[in-house]
């Protein structure tokens, strides 16, 4: 892949157990705590968390899939049809601490689809936000996270690709350059 590697193997590694062991302290026992990942990129960093979080305690905690295609604010302003992932929460959130899970913070305009989406499971006591990347200087919407892995502060025609083996055969975070039409 062209580009430059902003979180090599090693060092994604390494923030994936920071953020993990701040979740431990933060949230103790994971008693009342729901993660979810958000379609299509952040289950894979979801299910990092939630395998580190059992390594490291021995807790098993309640984790989901939540699919926002249809509560995004530009589904139908698209060229391309985008197409739904499914969503997989087997539990209610109604009074729960909800850990939303995302590869990459870009304009928060995801980040509010999934309040939205997420709502339709019940009303939580609290939501944090966890990002492996949070390109701080992009928001449209004034939408920050609680943990974060690391901040990459990004020019226009630049984009963060991240790569997990078990999707793409490799674990790297890249800046990459757009190609221009």
């Amino acid at each position: 892949m062209e580009g430059r590697i902003i979180l090599s193997t090693e060092l994604l590694q390494l923030t994936l157990k920071r953020l993990c062991h701040q979740l431990i302290e933060n949230y103790n026992d994971f008693s009342n705590t729901v993660i979810i990942g958000l379609q299509p990129r952040g289950i894979y960093l979801a299910e990092k968390i939630v395998e580190c979080i059992k390594k490291q305690t021995k807790v098993t905690v309640e984790y989901g899939r939540l699919d926002i295609t249809f509560y995004r604010d530009d589904f139908r302003t698209r060229e391309k049809p985008i197409h739904a992932s499914t969503t997989s929460l087997e539990v209610s959130l109604e009074n729960k601490k909800v850990l939303l899970v995302d590869d990459v913070l870009y304009t928060g305009r995801t980040i509010r689809a999934a309040l939205d989406a997420m709502l339709s499971f019940g009303r939580p006591l609290n939501v944090e936000l966890l990002v492996l990347i949070d390109r701080r200087f992009n928001r449209e919407l004034p939408i920050q996270p609680d943990y974060f892995g690391k901040v990459v502060d990004t020019i226009d025609g630049e984009k963060v690709k991240v790569k997990w083996q078990s999707e793409d055969g490799e674990e790297n975070v890249y800046l990459i350059k757009e190609k221009r039409k």
